[in-house]
């Protein structure tokens, strides 16, 4: 088989397999990822299900595919945004990076608002997420990671204190996830993680309606709260 045949059908299966998680995408939306259907997909498509699962050989091959795609994609908005961040001021303050990092967080949720759903939203029924998606998804938290650590090394991290029954805990967390940083600063950074997702989740399902309405400072202000509380000054 010479080179451009391989090639060529190289191509082709790059473009099926975009035009196969676009489709999917496309029901996302419209139905929910717990009603995700190859047979739907393939059907939409005009292919027949037997040729759909020489790409994906199950429902769960697609959703995994689909969950990697987004915790990338979120993960790069996120790295680009603090990267521009430092480029226009190398001595930018640790807060503004972790702010940047938010916001970037933040504008990619209302712009995928599905694909967000689907990584942050309510589990997928029968679904469980392999170790595969690990890398994506800790994209946007060893960015925060790294944000901490710049700053405890620089003397500008406020390590909170933390009560004796937290402690084996904040130990193991520190052990698993930042071993060069004080378990105090990890065990508050996985709080304000979370807190984090909370807030654009808050604000993307609904629940600030007739409660927040400007929602950019509302949110400016409250990332960084989250910021000063994981020990950032």
């Amino acid at each position: 088989m010479s080179s451009i045949v391989r090639g060529a059908r190289a191509r082709a299966r790059i473009e099926v397999t975009v035009a196969i998680k676009e489709e999917a995408r496309r029901q996302l939306a419209s139905d929910g990822a717990a009603r995700l259907s190859l047979r739907a997909v393939a059907r939409e498509l005009g292919m027949v299900s037997s040729a759909l699962y020489r790409y994906f050989p199950s429902r769960d091959d697609l959703l995994t595919a689909l969950i990697i795609d987004a915790y990338d994609s979120l993960g790069e908005a996120a790295e680009a945004a603090h990267a521009a961040v430092v480029e226009a001021d190398a001595d930018v303050p640790p807060v503004e990076r972790w702010v940047a990092v938010g916001e970037a967080v933040r504008g990619w949720a209302l712009a995928h608002p599905q694909e967000y759903a689907l990584i942050y939203g309510s589990p997928v029924p029968g679904y469980s997420a392999p170790g595969t998606t690990v890398p994506a998804a800790a994209r946007v938290g060893l960015l925060l990671i790294g944000i901490l650590r710049d700053a405890h090394q620089s003397h500008a991290l406020e390590v909170p204190l933390l009560s004796d029954e937290l402690v084996p805990e904040a130990v193991r967390m520190a052990a698993d996830l930042a071993p060069d940083l004080p378990p105090g600063a990890v065990t508050a950074l996985v709080a304000a993680w979370a807190q984090l997702y909370g807030l654009v989740g808050f604000e993307l399902f609904g629940q600030f309606n007739r409660v927040v309405e400007e929602r950019e400072p509302f949110f400016r202000y409250a990332v960084t709260r989250l910021a000063r509380e994981a020990g950032l000054r």
